[in-house]
């Protein structure tokens, strides 16, 4: 990728900027951006966010940065990597992690002062963006410096002292209301980003997914639907060392039963009617990587079997096939249903379920982590006003949110958030009209 060379003096956030310093700060935590960008700008930066590691290469491409200011993990890239390419790539842009580490190897530009004291506020003001996963660092990479608030940044005044704030609380009426905004995300040291909540329960699962990982080890995870299985599952095989092979997914309740076999091991040509070529199944397809196999109580008895086999000694035929295949793969199952009580009343093989079930984490509705729904709400109202401007929400919307029992979890709410935001239109605040359960159109 080559890099576009622009004079400094001549670009602004629509393609133009006089004179004035330009950081780019990449995260994928819209609330540390946030803070950083209001910290930054009070110094008279000029500040371009990006998300991800691709769109931090287009800005840096397009915008020629003064300085880069890098969290410690990127959806989807390395960050290690990410920095040492971006360094090669940009040589003359002064480089900061945000784990703490700074560039050694490049230039170290005048108001790295600055930058480092913007980055300690945050750092001093929420955990949010330095604990939600393992550090990072660069190598040859020096520890970020204590600085004196007192000591005057080069060529600029004296840097105004930042009280840091207590800790965060979230009470259900500081959702985000036409008076009071919500900004800020609690986040406490073990929390994966996937998950949002700090409930005790919500903080388990993280634990949990964090414990267990970086190991080879099958994991079940249960809970009810809407719960965000999926999410655990998907970080799982973030914070492994598969990360960078498949993650293959496979709803075992959405795929007939004469089908799951063929899709689940693969077939070869002319197995059954209508198999015109070869395919290469689900599983074969996630080798070197995970294998995800959701709603696993609703696979037929037959097909345990034959998943069983695979588990026990990583060998499968494909349909049609008499010879075997090696394949490597991580299994993560998920399952509504109690799968140890079908095991034990003989619905569900009960060999397959302790290989399953080496490790078990449980996701809980949301009845039972309710305090987070204030922060779920502001997810998904960001999320949804990703391609329009965020909505509001009236405090009585918020009551009639937290009074409802959520049989969905929070799948449902999502779907709520959807609805109401469709509903109100043009209308900034969505008031309890636009809170539509589905029971009915009013």
């Amino acid at each position: 990728m080559q890099a576009v060379s622009v004079p400094v003096a001549n670009i602004t956030p629509t393609g133009t900027r006089l004179n004035q310093r330009l950081v780019l700060v990449v995260s994928a935590d819209h609330s540390f951006r946030q803070r950083l960008t209001e910290t930054l700008s009070g110094l008279r930066w000029q500040v371009r966010e990006a998300s991800s590691g691709a769109e931090a290469w287009s800005e840096a491409e397009s915008a020629a940065p003064d300085a880069v200011i890098v969290d410690n993990w990127l959806p989807d890239l390395d960050s290690v990597e990410f920095l040492n390419d971006f360094r090669t790539q940009f040589p003359a842009v002064d480089l900061i992690s945000a784990s703490g580490t700074t560039n050694t190897e490049g230039p170290r530009g005048p108001h790295r002062q600055e930058l480092l004291y913007a980055l300690r506020c945050c750092q001093d003001t929420d955990t949010a963006a330095w604990n939600t996963a393992p550090s990072l660092e660069a190598p040859q990479a020096e520890k970020l410096p204590v600085i004196d608030v007192d000591e005057p940044a080069v060529g600029s005044k004296p840097l105004p002292v930042v009280e840091p704030r207590p800790a965060y609380a979230v009470p259900l009426a500081s959702v985000r209301t036409e008076a009071q905004p919500l900004s800020g995300d609690p986040v406490l040291a073990d929390r994966v980003p996937e998950l949002i909540g700090v409930a005790p329960n919500m903080l388990e699962v993280s634990r949990r997914i964090r414990l267990v990982a970086p190991r080879l080890t099958p994991v079940l995870i249960e809970g009810p639907t809407g719960s965000g299985k999926e999410l655990v599952a998907e970080a799982l095989h973030r914070l492994s060392p598969r990360s960078r092979k498949p993650f293959v997914a496979i709803n075992c309740a959405a795929i007939p039963e004469a089908l799951l076999e063929a899709e689940l091991f693969g077939h070869t040509r002319g197995a059954f009617t209508g198999a015109v070529q070869s395919r290469v199944g689900r599983i074969e397809s996630a080798d070197g990587g995970t294998l995800f196999l959701d709603e696993i109580g609703e696979m037929p008895l037959g097909l345990q079997s034959k998943l069983l086999r695979f588990v026990e000694c990583g060998e499968l035929q494909r349909v049609g096939d008499n010879e075997t295949i090696k394949v490597d793969v991580r299994i993560l199952a998920a399952t509504h249903r109690p799968l140890a009580q079908h095991a034990a009343a003989g619905s569900f093989r009960s060999d397959l379920y302790y290989r399953l079930a080496v490790f078990l984490i449980r996701t809980p509705a949301l009845a039972e982590h309710i305090q987070d729904l204030p922060v779920l709400v502001e997810h998904f109202l960001e999320k949804l006003g990703r391609e329009t401007p965020v909505k509001k929400l009236d405090p009585n919307a918020l009551n009639k949110l937290s009074a409802h029992g959520w049989p969905g979890n929070v799948r449902e709410l999502a779907h709520v958030l959807e609805r109401a935001v469709i509903l109100a239109g043009d209308n900034p605040v969505l008031s309890t009209r636009e809170i539509d359960f589905g029971l009915s159109v009013n």
